[in-house]
């Protein structure tokens, strides 16, 4: 005999004390006996709850609470704005696919703050920052969004927001913040990046950042302007190089980089610039590698490239995302090794591009290849000036029903 599918209506609520509920959601309430939501929502929401009501508070982990409501068919959920929006609707959804749900919404946090604003928000780009990493909103700032909303937590607050922005040379934008909204104590602010570093915000708050000039973002960085290692250009990838190595690993279309002997970061930083979709990790044996990665990710704008210093044999990789292009810029004469340890992480479909600039290095990169089951895809032939000939040349991981 099939179980009764549970149903959930999920009330969406604002941080009022005196809450102005829709007809719907009073009848919800007053026909229901189990509710759930967060400790602030059961505080506003107490006095409007049946006298013998039931109360399920969402903490972490989750899976203790959707063990709790396998015991109940009917339960009403109190969020935040719009259950829909970032909100626990989806989750519910995600967890109980074949559960009834009813979403009675109002507006959400970021919907509030612009009405406050009378700010148009048709053309915002919203990143949430709520239990997430700083992916999302540094590709929002590489990409040099008009408007972009941002929810945040405990950790990624206002504050934190503005010296990474600063850190990173993002002052192009004006902040304008919103502090427990709804309520009685609302606040709302507009100050530049600055002042909202040195500002303390109340919880739970939003924010928009509104941008005030384009940031530039070039294509082809000349190598004169990154930070060298001891003043050696020629220990950096060329601009036409980096960009036709970029080609090479087709990055448009992948979503994890690693950079291997990445020395002062040109592939890793002209990759984020293009590409901010794509998670970087980076990988330098030499010490002085930290350095020139922070210098030249706070010069260029790319934050987020996850820097790894020491031997690459030794580092231990399964704490980052499995990548599905490489690039190798040095390789120290243990090329076979390399390759081995990289085609155990790499993604089926994944692709190794490696620049050779001799004829032992070229053979190297072949038979490590081959040895480990991959394939030679594709090679160019480039001259740049009076530099010697580069060979580009690319492997890719077959799919195994290929």
């Amino acid at each position: 005999m099939t179980s009764p599918k549970t149903t959930f209506i999920i009330i969406g609520i604002d941080d009022n004390a005196q809450q102005e509920l829709p007809e719907q959601a009073r009848n919800a309430i007053a026909g229901g006996f189990v509710f759930s939501g967060g400790k602030r929502h059961h505080e506003i929401m107490r006095k409007y709850l049946p006298d013998n009501h039931l109360w399920i508070d969402i903490t972490v982990p989750l899976d203790d609470v959707f063990r709790q409501y396998k015991a109940h068919s009917d339960i009403v959920v109190f969020a935040s704005g719009d259950p829909l929006f970032f909100g626990f609707a989806n989750t519910v959804r995600k967890r109980l696919p074949d559960a009834v749900i009813s979403v009675i919404p109002t507006f959400n946090s970021l919907q509030t703050l612009a009405h406050r604003l009378l700010l148009p928000y048709h053309d915002m780009h919203v990143v949430s920052l709520t239990g997430r990493p700083w992916h999302e909103f540094d590709r929002a700032l590489i990409e040099g969004q008009e408007k972009i909303g941002v929810l945040t937590d405990r950790e990624h607050t206002p504050t934190s927001i503005a010296e990474r922005m600063l850190e990173y040379g993002y002052d192009n934008y004006i902040i304008h913040t919103g502090e427990e909204l709804g309520s009685s104590t609302e606040t709302v602010r507009t100050q530049s990046i600055a002042e909202a570093q040195a500002t303390c915000f109340r919880h739970p708050n939003c924010l928009i950042l509104e941008r005030t000039y384009v940031r530039p973002r070039p294509f082809g960085i000349p190598e004169s302007e990154f930070e060298l290692l001891d003043g050696r250009v020629n220990m950096i990838t060329k601009a036409p190089i980096r960009l036709l190595s970029l080609a090479q690993l087709d990055l448009r279309s992948r979503r994890t980089l690693w950079d291997i002997g990445f020395c002062t970061g040109s592939v890793s930083i002209e990759a984020k610039l293009q590409f901010p979709h794509v998670k970087i990790a980076a990988f330098e044996q030499r010490p002085e590698g930290e350095r020139l990665m922070k210098l030249n990710s706070m010069r260029f704008g790319t934050p987020g490239i996850i820097t790894r210093i020491g031997n690459f044999l030794q580092a231990e990789l399964d704490d980052l995302p499995a990548p599905d292009a490489v690039f190798i810029g040095g390789h120290g004469g243990q090329m076979d090794e390399i390759i081995r340890k990289v085609s155990k992480h790499l993604l089926s479909d994944g692709v190794i591009v490696f620049n050779s600039v001799s004829e032992q290095s070229r053979e190297l990169f072949i038979n490590a290849v081959k040895h480990h089951g991959l394939t030679l895809a594709a090679t160019q032939h480039v001259t740049i000036d009076d530099h010697n000939p580069i060979l580009i040349m690319k492997a890719q991981k077959r799919s195994s029903y290929e």
